[in-house]
């Protein structure tokens, strides 16, 4: 029914339907006219068919005015008998009187004479102006034409002949034309519908493919090209479909790839980006916003950006476009700059706002690193620098005239100036590592040699400043295995790396205490754990040890003459040769820093001293 109904609405059918009526309307509206004439003209001819000839009505003539009685009879029957015809139904001859003379149906079928006198007759005997010579007329045996022919001599009329005649030659010729007509027209309406059929196919069949490629087109397929040829309308039409196809296919390929590329960038942005409709509600969120916020970026799609970024304060997009400013917020792990921009429509009417999400966490540490720093160096130099001020100022109101005073101001002048040299230095090393200036030189060295040299150096150190035997001397155990762990490294910046947390151990290790250095292979690298028997560090405090200018504590620290820049320092160095560093602690037990390196395998070593050997 629905392939019927759209058949029906069809140009291929409304075209053919069209030129079939057209056809049949032309060819019925010939064929009534054709008909129409052809009866006019068969009733034209049947009346002079039913008109007496003139020597007929000659001989009626001379009946009529005949003295001789019986031979003017004679000679009227033998007139209207003679008058003989297929349409002929009757003749009847009328004197002036209007008596019925003669009858050719009493004659010839022995019927009574016919005593009729219609008003025409009466109109022809009285010479009227309206007589009329044939008229047709319902009669017994259906449609007839009846011919009044006036009968005259010297100019008067002396009689009538009254010719009835019937039609049914008339009709069945026109019958026969008729149905000439409807089997002609039966056939032409066929060859109109094959004819229209065949001519609206080519019309319609370009019109179907131009209908097939737009629907392609809508689809997204740009591939199909019509190939109707010639220069009418329709193929006019065809070409500007397929160049409006070329130019849709380029505009929307050149239109994915921006899509695309804008969709890379938002989605690879480090910033948070978050694009809203005219009433306030998320329409598109990148990654990193949804990564800042930890919501869904398909569940957060549709809601309004004040739920999404949890600012109740806000109930509508005018409160969010009035904070011109951008804002930040907490969101615990991280804090985030906002930042709004509108965008308008030509007549300035705000239809989206556009949020971007910049986390400024990094720069607020190193802000407040920045300020603690600056803080920090200013405490640490304000220290010595304050001792340092007093002594002098001691000296100079006198204290310089005592000898052993003098020597005592001075030694803790020069300590306190030491302490501020070596913070200097340390200070400047920081910043060459900070800045990447730092100048490292490295080369393959063996760890095992190393760090015996190292801890026979502070073996002498503490031999040397226990020579007097007030307290007991530190012992430094060694566990170094007789394998050689070869690390490619700088040997100065290694050295002074263990140095420091030598250094350290012993400081913060308790009379007559053991220092135990260990080295040993952990997998792919090589360990070296230097552990004290010190107060420990607490374990609040671990993850700090290796800040700049933290101290556990910094009375004793600073006592001892520490910058709290050594860790720092060595963490650094220990990064930058790929290794790691690290505190193992327990209160009241001790504190082991671990530090570990790759170390070179032995064939590329092998490969390697045959290199150095050509």
């Amino acid at each position: 029914m629905k392939f019927f109904a759209k058949s029906l609405q069809s140009i291929r059918f409304r075209l053919s339907l069209v030129f079939v009526l057209f056809f049949v309307i032309l060819f019925e509206s010939v064929g009534v006219f054709f008909v129409q004439q052809i009866e006019s003209n068969d009733l034209i001819s049947s009346r002079d068919r039913l008109t007496m000839p003139s020597y007929m009505q000659n001989e009626v003539v001379a009946g009529l005015t005949s003295p001789s009685e019986k031979w003017a009879q004679s000679e009227l029957d033998s007139a209207v008998t003679t008058f003989d015809d297929k349409m002929v139904d009757n003749v009847v001859v009328y004197n002036k009187d209007g008596q019925v003379v003669t009858d050719q149906n009493s004659l010839v079928n022995g019927d009574k004479k016919t005593k009729r006198l219609d008003t025409n007759t009466k109109l022809a005997l009285s010479e009227s102006p309206a007589y009329r010579k044939a008229r047709t007329n319902d009669g017994p045996k259906g449609q007839e034409v009846i011919v009044t022919t006036p009968l005259k001599k010297d100019g008067q009329v002396i009689g009538a002949v009254v010719t009835y005649g019937n039609l049914r030659e008339v009709y069945a010729n026109a019958r026969r034309v008729m149905w000439l007509f409807v089997i002609s027209g039966a056939m032409t309406v066929l060859a109109a519908v094959y004819l229209a059929f065949i001519l609206s196919r080519t019309v319609t069949k370009p019109i179907e493919q131009i209908s097939k490629q737009t629907a392609r087109i809508t689809a997204g397929d740009y591939a199909m090209v019509n190939k109707i040829a010639g220069s009418s309308e329709i193929a006019s039409l065809a070409r500007s479909v397929n160049v409006m196809s070329q130019k849709i296919a380029s505009s929307t390929e050149m239109i994915s790839n921006e899509k695309n590329r804008l969709y890379s960038v938002l989605h690879h942005m480090t910033d948070g980006v978050l694009l809203t409709d005219a009433r306030g509600r998320l329409t598109i969120i990148n990654q990193a916003a949804s990564n800042y916020l930890k919501v869904n970026e398909y569940d957060a799609l549709g809601q309004p950006v004040f739920d999404i970024l949890d600012m109740p304060e806000y109930q509508n997009i005018r409160d969010l476009i009035k904070t011109k400013k951008p804002f930040t917020m907490d969101l615990g792990d991280r804090v985030i700059e906002v930042r709004i921009s509108m965008i308008k429509d030509p007549s300035g009417m705000i239809n989206a706002l556009i949020l971007i999400l910049h986390d400024v966490t990094i720069q607020i540490k190193t802000e407040d690193e920045r300020k603690a720093f600056v803080s920090n160096v200013s405490h640490e130099l304000r220290t010595p620098l304050t001792t340092v001020t007093s002594y002098i100022e001691a000296l100079i109101d006198g204290a310089k005239d005592n000898p052993e005073t003098l020597d005592h101001f001075l030694s803790v002048i020069q300590k306190e100036t030491d302490r501020m040299s070596r913070m200097v230095a340390d200070l400047l090393e920081l910043s060459r590592i900070d800045q990447g200036t730092m100048t490292v030189k490295t080369e393959l060295v063996n760890l095992n040699a190393l760090l015996n040299f190292v801890i026979n150096r502070f073996d002498m150190i503490i031999k040397t400043n226990n020579t007097n035997k007030t307290s007991r001397p530190l012992n430094i155990v060694r566990h170094i295995p007789t394998e050689e762990f070869w690390v490619d490294v700088d040997h100065d910046k290694i050295i002074q790396v263990l140095d420091n947390l030598l250094n350290n151990a012993i400081k913060y290790s308790p009379d007559g205490g053991t220092i135990t250095v260990r080295l040993e292979k952990v997998g792919e690298r090589v360990q070296v754990a230097i552990s004290d028997q010190g107060l420990g560090i607490p374990k609040k405090d671990q993850q700090q040890v290796f800040n700049r200018f933290f101290r556990v504590d910094k009375s004793r620290s600073r006592a001892m003459g520490g910058t709290g820049l050594g860790l720092a320092i060595s963490k650094e160095v220990i990064e930058t040769f790929g290794g790691k560093i690290w505190v193992e602690s327990r209160e009241g037990i001790g504190s082991t820093f671990k530090l570990e390196l790759a170390y070179v395998d032995d064939d590329l070593l092998s490969s390697e001293k045959q290199w150095d050997d050509d």
